[in-house]
Order: C-alpha cells, then structure tokens, then sequence
C-alpha cells in the first residue's frame, strides 16, 4: 500500500532591508513587559499605594532635599552617594534574582529583561540629566514627592520636564543616537 507523504511546508522569513536607523530604534524602545491583561482602573490603586510609600520613603530619607543634592554636586556629602549606590546594588541583586528564579509579575506574567545596546546618545542624554538635576535640585522621580510636601515651585521643574520629554520625541529622529 503506498502512502503519500505530505511536504512538510517551510516557513519563508522576509527581510525588509528598507528599515531605516529611526524605525529599528523605535521597534526597540517598544516596552516588552507592557501588559496585555484587561484590568478595570481600580487594581491600579497597589500602585498608587506604592507611589505614595516610595514618596514618603524618599522625603524622610531625605533624598528629595535640594540641600542634600546641592551637597552631592559640590562633593561635600557621601549621603546621596550612599543612596544611589545602594539603589544601584540593589537593582543588580534583584535582576538577577528575577532572571534566575523566572519570577514573574504581579499579574503572574511573564518578565521579559532584553538587553538595551549602547548609543552615544546615552552619553549626551545623561550629562544634560545631570546638568537639570543639578540646576533644579531634583530628578524627574522625586518630582511629584516634593509637590507632595507643598514644594509647590517644582511644578515649573515638571512642567519643563514634560516639555522636553515631548520636544525630545518630535525631534528624535534628526539627533544623533
């Protein structure tokens, strides 16, 4: 009795060589860990809770003082030092753990870590973060805690921030990257 085999079929892959720098770039900055679960507004509220702890947090440890900051810039305190370097070690500890026990979300999905490649543009970004931090006192995260204290002047530092986060995506694609 004869048999006839199917074909199994190949999948043809096709490489579009028209992508330009600017559209890989913005297929790279897509957020992989963006979730795709349907969640009404208020499981938001753990969040809001966390934001709030995480401001009060940073204001008794002092870390949104402009004082303390101003001491950083100028050398003068290793308190801030401490703090970043703590932060820094224990991001290192937790991605690691993250990637070694396959932990997963609060939502139980998965938690994808690409790795990023390295633009000279990171180089230019991070001096002129440095700069507005050092001139304003604050970095975009401590923001909304000092607005929070009744720092309310700070909302002319958001308000910039937000200025050039949007000035940034208009003009991103004619900078250097």
């Amino acid at each position: 009795m004869l048999v006839k085999e199917k074909k199994a079929e190949i999948p043809v892959i096709k490489i579009d060589l028209g992508n330009t720098d600017y559209e890989v770039r913005s297929q790279n900055a897509m957020c992989v860990n963006e979730s795709t679960l349907d969640k009404p507004l208020r499981v938001n509220f753990k969040y809001a809770l966390m934001g709030v702890f995480f401001g009060v947090l940073l204001v008794k440890a002092e870390v949104v003082s402009w004082f303390r900051i101003q001491e950083m810039f100028k050398l003068q305190s290793f308190h801030m030092y401490g703090v970043i370097g703590s932060a820094v070690l224990v991001g290192m500890i937790s991605v690691a753990l993250i990637k070694k026990l396959k932990a997963k979300s609060i939502e139980k999905e998965d938690i994808h870590l690409e790795a990023k490649p390295f633009h000279k543009g990171q180089v230019f970004g991070g001096l002129i973060f440095g700069l507005g931090w050092a001139i304003t006192g604050a970095c975009p995260g401590p923001l909304y805690a000092l607005i929070g204290t009744g720092a309310t002047v700070i909302i002319v530092t958001l308000f910039s921030a937000i200025v050039g986060t949007w000035v940034y995506g208009r003009f991103r694609h004619k900078l250097p990257h």
